[in-house]
């Protein structure tokens, strides 16, 4: 029997423990707290808790499953494929496709089942509509929706599109088998004005099939609602009902000497085995693992198709809520807020997010998937590379260039003039001294870059320290003025150089120290995500 270690033992992370004991494959468990640990070893005293994932990594375990917050997912499967372990992974698998994406391919080149706990795929009423499609009772099929209603629990986090509506599109995608053709998604925020609470998202497939999901947590009484329309006939399962029936309705529309004539044949209860739907997900999980299978279901492809539909519906909610604006050089799939101000000649690239009351003048170029906050001043003639963050009150002025990846914290400066005088003023390029930031650089909350220097690669600059000379590759700058207090790795974490000028870090890269200089071993292997 396969050994499973649980990350998170949470709300959701509780049910895989019970699911993963009952079919006799829980071996171990991750969670900080000690007191939950304690608290859980009554429960579970066959099993082995960690304090953390590396630790856990070391134990020699056959897969993992990750119930822990979203926002972790990411790094914590990226830690676990690394190893060439197998993971799966609580919707949604990350919080952009890109990240899905990077970690599908991840799995893929360390030969690891990569696996998305979109469970209701495993539910049994699910599993038995897709035998009834596939058997032709339906016939051609011609339209699905999906209602998924409730009053709570609201979310500060996520919208509820986020929160409710990947299960949804996960059962159209696995009943459909394509992806959609088009989407629009709209919907309204109440409680919180930056969060919706209520959507309603119509997609079209080939074949002329359409669909809906509507979501909400502000409805007066708890509906979950699936039905399936085709040529032969209609299907309904409502899981929030008592009974939670599988009804097929012999109802339609025929066209009979040219008229349509309505079918209203008679309702038939079918019939499906009552199964935990979880435990079938990782009892799934599990056989895959054990018989060396291809994951045909949740699997890291579905997540990522999942995760494109849901940022598609959002970028059309942000719509509702400002305005999109493009330019000709751009690839008009981006979005600027209606309070904001975009310049001439600006080129913006794909998917690219600019907030409340941000300025870009002219001729600037800004990459893909980069956002910018709110209040960001962005002057004539800079250069911004791809999935970059620039957090709010944020001025990159002339002379600047950031490349791919770069973090600059709320409020943190940037200047481009040496000796500013307001009463004999430097402007122009002659002026102006340049700097530079290289890929993957993080510059922290308040800090300052005195112009003209260069700050290298995945080099990290802490809150509140003042730059004034060039910054290596990795190094770690703090003070006023700044000095290099150690290094970082690639990911972020602090390196230590060992006797033999080598580093390893946790998340498996390496690194070489000589003369000053801190390289990474093998750069094609670091360059997983970069390159993809």
């Amino acid at each position: 029997m396969k050994r499973i270690c649980v990350v998170g033992t949470g709300r959701w992370g509780q049910n895989h423990l019970r699911s993963l004991k009952a079919i006799g494959c829980l071996a171990g468990a991750v969670e900080s707290r000690k007191e939950r640990r304690e608290e859980l070893s009554s429960e579970y005293p066959e099993i082995v808790f960690h304090e953390d994932v590396d630790q856990a990594l070391k134990a020699g375990y056959d897969g993992f499953t990750v119930a822990t917050p979203a926002e972790t997912h990411f790094a914590i499967a990226q830690k676990i494929l690394t190893k060439k372990q197998h993971v799966l992974v609580e919707k949604p698998l990350a919080l952009t496709s890109y990240e899905a994406r990077s970690l599908h391919k991840l799995a893929q080149k360390n030969g690891c089942h990569l696996m998305v706990g979109h469970v209701l795929l495993f539910h049994p009423a699910i599993q038995k509509i897709k035998q009834l499609l596939e058997e032709g009772k339906l016939g051609k099929l011609q339209y699905l929706y999906s209602n998924r209603l409730n009053l709570g629990t609201v979310r500060k986090e996520e919208n509820i599109l986020w929160s409710f509506a990947p299960h949804d599109i996960s059962i159209f995608q696995y009943l459909i088998g394509d992806l959609p053709e088009k989407l629009h998604s709209g919907g309204g925020a109440f409680v919180q004005s930056h969060i919706h609470d209520s959507t309603m998202t119509f997609l079209e497939y080939p074949n002329n099939i359409k669909g809906h999901i509507f979501v909400s947590w502000l409805h007066p009484f708890k509906e979950h609602r699936f039905v399936v329309i085709g040529s032969k006939g209609m299907l309904s399962y409502e899981d929030s009902s008592q009974d939670k029936q599988l009804l097929y309705f012999e109802k339609g529309i025929d066209w009979v000497n040219g008229e349509p004539i309505k079918r209203d044949g008679p309702t038939e209860v079918i019939d499906y085995e009552r199964k935990m739907p979880l435990q079938e997900e990782l009892q799934y999980f599990v056989d895959c693992i054990a018989e060396k299978q291809t994951l045909e279901l949740a699997n890291g492809r579905n997540a990522v198709e999942v995760l494109s539909i849901l940022e598609e519906a959002s970028k059309q909610l942000l719509e509702d809520q400002g305005t999109q604006k493009n330019t000709k050089d751009s690839n008009d799939d981006f979005f600027i807020h209606s309070s904001s101000v975009l310049g001439k000649n600006t080129s913006i690239g794909s998917k690219t997010r600019i907030w409340h009351f941000s300025h870009i003048q002219d001729n600037v170029t800004i990459g893909e998937e980069t956002t910018i906050g709110q209040n960001v001043f962005v002057a004539s003639n800079v250069s911004i590379g791809n999935r970059v963050k620039i957090q709010n009150n944020v001025s990159v002025y002339e002379g600047v260039e950031l490349e791919d990846y770069v973090f600059c914290g709320p409020s943190m400066v940037f200047t481009n003039v040496l000796e500013p005088r307001c009463k004999y003023p430097q402007r122009g390029s002659e002026f102006y001294r340049k700097t530079l930031v290289k890929e993957g650089a993080s510059i922290g909350a308040n800090a300052t870059i005195v112009c003209g220097h260069t700050i290298g690669r995945h080099a990290f600059i802490a809150a509140g320290a003042v730059v004034t000379k060039d910054v290596p590759d990795y190094a770690v700058m703090m003070g006023v003025p700044a000095t290099q207090s150690g290094w970082a790795c690639e990911c972020g974490k602090r390196l230590v150089v060992d006797s033999k000028n080598h580093s390893e870090c946790t998340c498996g890269l390496q690194y070489s120290y000589d003369s000053g200089v801190l390289s990474l071993i093998d750069s094609k292997d670091s360059k997983i995500l970069a390159n993809i």
